[in-house]
């Protein structure tokens, strides 16, 4: 960030605004919002500056503009019309040691206005650095249309009330208790009726101590997706905030974990190929004690929790220790390669058969069944298959399938260093060697006739599609 966002606390502290016309009047409407003193620099003003410095609404003042002008200001908008002007002015008011906002300037300016949607006292800031207002414009229309009119009342009420619950309830208490009203009918009912109802049934609730159950279990299992930080959906994002701890997985994206609670306890469990620095049985019980002492978990797990991600373990360990749970699904990785390289799992007409495996066996002796479903019509796709490839072209050989399977390798699905190697089963093993494809992967089967394989083997293609 070139810029960082702030709130500065502006009751009573002086705002100087120079100019007399639209542009100084733009910056009083915004600056009125706020309970601090404004002082208008200029000659003459327009009709609509005249009458609010007429009602006392601004202070104008009106000569010589020096140094002094600026002194103890928190903050002064250049906007004369004039950039020669301003830039004079600028340097006057950084003599005195202002933070600076000249109009239309952004070389000069210290401070950018944002966008603004005022729920007060919620308040949304919006800014691109200067570099797109209408991009900025466009964001708040959509928040604006997401946050309910009342909205900013609601959060007064909430201001009024959280000395009585501080007084009552515990931290873990008061955290559900706001997230009851903010996340729950409490809120929907305020956009209805306003305060009055809301505030009886608030003060009702501390004073019983017992929080209404909002739904979500003790423990989440959550999907954080295949790669990119944008694909985890929006529950799962609610479940991170609410979350007093998280235990995730190796490859879940560092982005994900910024949009959990700033304060919530985050521990890796990650288990690398051939790793059993963290065995499953210790994640159990770590998710398992933290939830019976009354925190709330999230178990982040790459993908979906369903999917080859032994969630049912985990489930099982909690329901033994007579606690709840919740499965937030999550794009799984199929999904998520096939997307990155603009396919489908399926098509009408094409391929009506969808084979979800895997390249590990819980017995190592175990031989795959797969291969039975390798048809025309099927797409077989492979999780943790790197590693097991020779085994993946012994099963095909000995199904005397080998010559008539293609087979598309997606490394890294929807990260950045994603990428694609498409080549004959005969080649498999070869090709991922000489290209030093990775883990995670999905590995995509796909039989085909005698003809197209023999003419396709000979073109193994190594590419990269932007995840």
């Amino acid at each position: 960030m070139k810029t960082f966002p702030m709130f500065l606390t502006m009751t009573g502290r002086r705002v100087v605004i120079v100019g007399g016309g639209e542009q100084a009047a733009q910056k009083c409407r915004l600056m009125l919002k706020t309970e601090a003193q404004i002082d208008v620099l200029a000659d003459q003003l327009n009709d609509e500056l005249h009458s609010l410095a007429r009602t006392g609404r601004i202070n104008w003042r009106r000569g010589r503009i020096g140094p002094t002008a600026f002194v103890d200001a928190a903050l002064v908008f250049v906007a004369t019309g004039c950039p020669g002007l301003n830039a004079c002015l600028h340097m006057l008011a950084k003599d005195a040691g202002a933070i600076v906002n000249v109009v239309d300037q952004p070389d000069l300016c210290d401070a950018i206005t944002p966008s603004i949607i005022d729920r007060d006292p919620v308040v949304v800031a919006i800014g691109t650095e200067g570099t797109a207002p209408v991009l900025a414009r466009q964001i708040k229309t959509r928040l604006e249309e997401m946050l309910e009119p009342r909205l900013g009342d609601l959060a007064a009420l909430a201001g009024r009330l959280r000395g009585l619950a501080a007084r009552r309830l515990g931290p873990r208490q008061r955290r559900d208790l706001w997230s009851w009203v903010f996340d729950g009918p409490m809120r929907t009912q305020h956009a209805k009726q306003g305060d009055a109802p809301v505030a009886t049934a608030i003060k009702t609730v501390i004073a019983s101590g017992r929080i209404p159950e909002k739904g979500p279990a003790p423990v989440a299992l959550v999907g954080a997706g295949p790669g990119s930080s944008d694909l985890i959906t929006l529950r799962g994002v609610q479940r991170l905030q609410e979350a007093d701890i998280i235990f995730y997985d190796r490859l879940v994206d560092p982005g994900i974990l910024e949009l959990a609670r700033r304060d919530a306890e985050r521990v890796y469990v990650g288990k690398a190929p051939g790793c059993h620095s963290w065995p499953q049985d210790r994640i159990n019980s770590l998710t398992v004690s933290a939830a019976l002492r009354g925190q709330r978990v999230v178990r982040l797990k790459c993908g979906d929790p369903g999917v080859f991600a032994r969630g049912a373990e985990e489930a099982e360990a909690l329901v033994e220790a007579g606690l709840s749970y919740e499965i937030v699904p999550g794009v799984t990785a199929a999904s998520g390669a096939a997307a990155a390289i603009g396919g489908f799992l399926t098509e009408r007409g094409e391929t009506d058969t969808l084979v979800l495996t895997t390249g590990r066996k819980a017995q190592a002796k175990e031989r795959p069944d797969w291969v039975r479903h390798l048809s025309a019509r099927s797409n077989v796709a492979v999780y943790m298959g790197m590693q097991t490839a020779p085994q993946i072209v012994d099963v095909l050989g000995h199904a005397g399938l080998l010559n008539e399977v293609r087979v598309t390798v997606v490394s890294n699905a929807q990260r950045a260093d994603q990428r694609v190697l498409e080549c004959a089963a005969t080649e498999l093993v070869g090709q991922i060697t000489a290209h030093g494809l990775v883990s995670p992967a999905i590995l995509f089967l796909r039989r085909t006739d005698v003809a197209q394989a023999t003419v396709a083997q000979n073109a193994p293609a190594l590419h990269a599609v932007a995840g």
